[in-house]
């Protein structure tokens, strides 16, 4: 059954995957309209080097690649939006001892939020992006998110953020392709960004170097590393310097009694306690989530189902069970180094149900 043309805002970030999608919603007959989103006042201060999203080199990338498709192409100003909600979040989250994803946050407020609203006041119906991920129509006419077919690059986890009302307004073109496909596509069409690096970084830290940037913007904040029993190692400038998990770059200078590595268990944002022990103690069994955000309906009893805790992450058996804005997750398969702040997402099958926030993990019980 042929669908209706369409007037889309395809979101062009300057890579091979926004690009390729833009492309194929002009194949589908859609009215296509490319924008590049300007997420920073001074471009340069992002990472350039065709590394991230938001460089001068990516809005000029864009520009080509809707040059080359024959579309217009415009660029949105969303730098204030994403001061706002991505960047001064992750500062606020880290300095309250979390560990955020930007890139959800800036998904769930910027490309599908403040975008997808300019979208439609301008008279947009909707907005197709280049994520690897699939929507599919239920039979009571619910927009159903699911994981790509090429697992290695699904996206659905950073897109658990969507509601049912977003969902009904975007498109994914390429959730049903491999990234070898797109490239190849890409070149075929005379798309120069086709062999372009994908983008891995976190586009506002200009270097990479998370710490650094956040010594810069909270300043320092002395405190202590110290092991289970309390016992000091050694003094740190920040705690926003660490995450839990984190094993590279503690300095503690010395071993501990069994000459294994030691990982951050856990961070105390007030008194700037970080406290390190062993491997083991990292397993967590139980989740406790909030600000939930449901895809379709909320689930209700106890469902069984998967979660994935980081992108890219394994998928862990477990049971969920939601009470009003609080979702409890009892992890059947026990997880390691998982941290507050990190996404929830859970799935039935592939489908995505929904995520919520991280607010407490329950560490496996020492038989």
């Amino acid at each position: 059954m042929s669908v209706a043309p369409l007037r889309i805002v395809a979101a062009m970030s300057g890579g091979v995957d926004s690009a390729v999608a833009a492309a194929r919603a002009v194949d589908a007959g859609h009215d296509v309209t490319g924008v590049h989103l300007a997420l920073s006042r001074n471009p340069r201060s992002y990472r350039s080097g065709a590394r991230g999203c938001c460089s001068i080199e990516d809005a000029g990338d864009a520009r080509r690649a809707a040059d080359a498709l024959g579309i217009p192409f415009y660029v949105w100003d969303m730098s204030q939006e994403f001061a706002d909600h991505v960047v001064d979040d992750f500062i606020a989250e880290y300095t309250a001892g979390r560990t955020p994803n930007p890139c959800l946050r800036c998904n769930e407020k910027i490309k599908f939020a403040a975008v997808l609203d300019r979208a439609v006041a301008l008279g947009f119906d909707a907005v197709a992006t280049g994520h690897y991920a699939q929507l599919r129509t239920a039979d009571d006419g619910t927009i159903e998110m699911h994981r790509a077919i090429d697992h290695g690059k699904d996206q659905s986890y950073v897109l658990g953020v969507l509601t049912q009302d977003q969902l009904a307004r975007s498109l994914f073109p390429l959730g049903d392709t491999t990234k070898d496909v797109v490239r190849a596509e890409a070149a075929a069409r005379g798309i120069q960004v086709a062999q372009k690096p994908d983008s891995h970084d976190i586009c506002f830290i200009p270097d990479g170097d998370n710490a650094g940037w956040l010594g810069e913007k909270i300043g320092p904040r002395p405190g202590t590393i110290v092991d289970e029993d309390g016992a000091v190692l050694r003094e740190h400038d920040g705690a926003y310097a660490f995450t839990i998990g984190q094993r590279r770059g503690l300095r503690l200078g010395v071993p501990a009694d069994d000459g294994l590595p030691r990982f951050v268990l856990d961070i105390e944002p007030v008194s700037g306690t970080v406290t390190v022990g062993s491997r083991e103690a990292l397993a967590v069994d139980a989740l406790d989530c909030v600000k939930p955000l449901w895809c379709g309906a909320p689930p209700e009893g106890v469902l069984d189902c998967t979660v994935q805790l980081r992108a890219h992450g394994d998928e862990h058996r477990a049971r969920v069970s939601v009470t009003g804005d609080l979702v409890r997750v009892d992890l059947i398969d026990p997880a390691s180094g998982i941290a507050p702040g990190q996404a929830c997402v859970i799935y039935a099958g592939t489908r995505v149900v929904g995520s919520a926030t991280i607010s407490a993990t329950t560490r496996v019980a020492v038989s």
